[in-house]
């Protein structure tokens, strides 16, 4: 197929317009999606960057959730021994009370204690947490990471607050044991010196609740801490990216008008080159 020759002057104008063309559709396309740079194409150097810091914020976006997440197990953990203390306390005073009780109403005493110390167990079974419990046993742990560029770790030993594993209270428990059976409790001649072992015991439990309290009370705000740090740290993270590759709207708006002008003077002057070559048309007709 034979080829069209263009004079000078109309491929001059030509590649111009087709020029301001491009520029056009670049400008159109950074409108449209808000991105200055939105492949390697556009600019390598800013893209990668970008790009490197969306996958750490992506990344430390998904550490933040397990820090989000261990947040809510350890103060459910902190609920349940809150809890757990109630009920020790109520139970040191149903043994306060049977000190001055009559010998009948001890039995009866003994039976709320032996019941209420069956409701810790019950609750500290409930306290788990997406499969994890940590006041039902030391064999728990709960372990969480802050980053995955740096070994920042923090891990959670659980504790077993049942009636059988808190201090001293196997003292309570065994005389409250005796006590259903009209033991102890019921006889005067042993009951005050009984119960006065019950309390110490139930004293030492709830200092032993209380300190297991304000450890994972320490570890919920550092927890908070490292999760209130990431949340402003991912959001220092996307704005650096933003900053390699969103573009100014206004700017581009700008743009647009401005290339939209220099199309039109475009189509223009190559409508004047058109009509030099059809001056030189009419001299040789």
């Amino acid at each position: 197929m034979d080829s069209v020759t263009l004079s000078s002057a109309v491929r001059t104008n030509l590649l111009s317009l087709q020029k301001t063309g491009d520029y056009v559709n670049r400008t159109n396309n950074r409108l449209s999606t808000g991105l200055r740079v939105s492949s390697a194409i556009d600019d390598a150097v800013n893209y990668f960057q970008a790009k490197a810091l969306s996958d750490r914020a992506g990344d430390l976006g998904a550490k933040k959730e397990a820090v989000d997440q261990a947040v809510s197990a350890v103060k459910g953990a902190m609920g349940g021994l809150e809890s757990v203390e109630k009920i020790l306390s109520q139970m040191k005073g149903v043994a306060l009370s049977a000190k001055s009780a009559s010998d009948v109403d001890r039995v009866e005493l003994a039976s709320q204690f032996n019941s209420l110390a069956t409701q810790i167990n019950n609750l500290v079974n409930d306290t788990t947490y997406q499969g994890l419990n940590l006041i039902g046993g030391t064999a728990a742990s709960l372990k969480v990471e802050f980053s995955e560029k740096t070994s920042a770790v923090l891990t959670i030993k659980g504790v077993d607050v049942k009636t059988a594993k808190l201090k001293g209270f196997a003292v309570a428990a065994s005389v409250a044991a005796t006590a259903t059976a009209g033991k102890k409790w019921s006889t005067v001649s042993s009951a005050v010196s009984s119960l006065d072992a019950v309390v110490k015991a139930l004293d030492s439990a709830i200092a032993t609740v209380r300190s297991n309290v304000k450890a994972l009370g320490g570890n919920v705000a550092l927890l908070q801490t490292r999760l209130d740090f990431t949340k402003n740290y991912v959001n220092t993270l996307k704005e650096g990216s933003e900053k390699l590759t969103l573009a100014d709207l206004n700017e581009e708006g700008a743009n647009l008008v401005s290339l939209q002008t220099r199309q039109q003077l475009g189509i223009q002057a190559l409508s004047f080159a058109g009509q030099q070559e059809q001056g030189v048309l009419s001299l040789l007709q």
